[in-house]
């Protein structure tokens, strides 16, 4: 793969000393400037890799894919430095400097982090952004693609239609996700029932370990190899570039929106989708999405993705779903990389606004998750109704993702991602603002007054949730707890039975727990 840090050139970074209205702050920053200088031999200016508190483009370039806008504040913690690696010697030079000098790092690609962990800490850290490492290679003849880790969901999608309309991803329907935090959290999506997760279809990958060192999956193991593929993003090291084998896509496909009002039966609706949509063929997902009607009650949205033509739809539908009703109107055909387009709700044309990293809304959020491996009771999404009433709850969502098909198939251990057979859908729940708002505190309690409302119908020993939806509600702060039994009550909710071998490679691969954040894997 020819990509930016396969090459020879030497780390060069530029030093601008500032200093700090604290003085340890200072001493810290200036000192890790200072090892980052030792390890150049070139003093040359590389001003646009390295951002300081003091430069005018500090700031917007902290703030450019900050995608909860909960951690765009005044009194959010904020990095010493960003690093904007174009090279891998410079990731590698950031880790050795900070570990010499006392700071973490956190790693960010698309910054969809759901609590901010990927450019948040509370105590002094350096955050590497990988938005100059997005390269994507694509072998059609081999049906793979290096695919480098700053890159997004809609670049990778883009530039492997560029070489081929017949192949594609398993991908997450919001394309400006980055695809080092989908992938290492497992990553599902509408094509998961066909395809399994990203991880599922990860066939290499360099990562750069805590002594800075470059590993293939060769050289790594296979232990590590298998821990990236869904433990979580910040606990093993910093992957540079993952390859992924490509999974084959129809000339044309089929999708549909179908909202439904509870004067539609929309309750029932959702009733009978449970019974459904983990059963249907591989090739059809239908995802479904409840919210407000205005009225005291619900609306569902039944968003369809099927990997074939549309008369073969609706009589698919109408024999496995007749309720719903779809009909040829409802249908639109299009090619794979429209369809990624469309399930991410971008305006209908062309397909180049799959790479604008930008092209998504930021607002203040709050997500938690859920598994449900048994049909919750009709009278449940009744009473959903009245959650919507609320003013914390009028841009509320609650989605549902259809398991089943292929998911059903892999072993609960094939990867640290465990939530496979036995589960029917996984829910997300998301309450948001996007306007200007002084106190969201009230929004995140009606999320956790959802979630103990639901507790009876979802799963149970442990209650699971998904990585990728990362919720600090599920930890503990507990002083008299050691880090393994605090990290236990998110760690088997996370990753179940597959949480012990995970802490046993972290502690091989990473003793001094170097790369951590408030729910990475601990060391022992």
């Amino acid at each position: 793969m020819k990509s930016a840090y396969c090459s020879s050139t030497v780390l060069v970074f530029a030093i601008i000393l500032i200093s700090f209205s604290w003085a340890t702050e200072a001493q810290s920053h200036d000192n890790f400037l200072q090892c980052l200088s030792l390890q150049s031999n070139d003093s040359s200016s590389t001003s646009n890799l390295i951002y300081t508190q003091r430069q005018a483009a500090y700031s917007s370039i902290l703030e450019s894919s900050i995608q909860n806008l909960r951690f765009a504040t005044n009194a959010t913690a904020k990095p010493l430095v960003i690093v904007t690696p174009s090279h891998a010697s410079h990731i590698q030079a950031t880790i050795r400097c900070s570990k010499q000098h006392g700071l973490q790092i956190r790693t960010r690609s698309g910054g969809h982090d759901m609590e901010g962990l990927s450019y948040v800490s509370e105590v002094p850290f350096v955050v590497v952004d990988l938005v100059n490492l997005r390269s994507v290679d694509v072998d059609v003849d081999d049906g793979s693609a290096w695919v480098e880790a700053g890159a997004t969901i809609g670049e990778l999608q883009y530039r492997i239609a560029e070489k081929s309309r017949a192949l594609g991803f398993p991908m997450a329907t919001c394309h400006t996700v980055g695809v080092a935090g989908y992938f290492s959290g497992g990553g599902h999506g509408p094509v998961c029932r066909k395809y399994g997760l990203a991880a599922d279809n990860i066939i290499d990958a360099r990562l750069i370990d805590a002594n800075g060192e470059i590993l293939d999956r060769k050289s790594m193991g296979e232990d590590l190899f298998w821990a990236i593929r869904g433990g979580g993003g910040g606990s093993f090291g910093i992957v540079l570039d993952w390859k992924i084998k490509l999974v084959p896509v129809p000339s044309t496909v089929t999708v549909f929106t179908l909202t439904k009002t509870s004067e539609q039966n929309a309750t029932k609706l959702i009733h009978q989708w449970q019974y459904v949509a983990p059963n249907l063929p591989q090739d059809l997902s239908i995802l479904l999405t409840i919210s407000g009607d205005g009225n005291g009650s619900i609306q569902a949205t039944f968003i369809g993705l099927f990997l074939g033509r549309v008369d073969n739809l609706v009589s698919l539908m109408a024999e496995r779903f007749p309720r719903l009703g779809l009909v040829k109107q409802d249908c639109t055909e299009m090619s794979w990389i429209q369809s990624v387009a469309y399930l991410a709700q971008l305006p209908q044309g062309p397909v180049e606004i799959l790479l604008d990293r930008n092209a998504s809304v930021k607002s203040y959020f709050k997500v938690k998750s859920d598994y449900v491996n048994q049909p919750i009771p009709e009278f449940v999404f009744k009473e959903m109704g009245r959650w919507f009433e609320d003013e914390e709850g009028r841009n509320a969502t609650i989605s549902f993702v259809p398991y089943g098909g292929r998911m059903d198939e892999i072993p609960e251990s094939e990867t640290p991602f465990p939530h496979r057979a036995g589960n029917l859908y996984i829910i997300r729940y998301v309450t948001a603002e996007v306007g200007e708002i002084s106190d969201f505190q009230k929004y995140i309690n009606w999320t956790r007054r959802l979630y103990r409302y639901m507790t009876p119908y979802v799963s149970k020993s442990p209650r699971e949730a998904y990585i990728n939806y990362r919720d600090l509600d599920i930890g503990v702060n507990d002083e008299d707890k050691t880090s393994y039994d605090q990290a236990s009550t998110w760690g088997f909710k996370y990753f179940k039975n597959n949480f012990e071998k995970l802490v046993k490679v972290k502690s091989l691969v990473d003793p001094e727990n170097f790369f951590k954040h408030e729910q990475s894997i601990p060391s022992i």
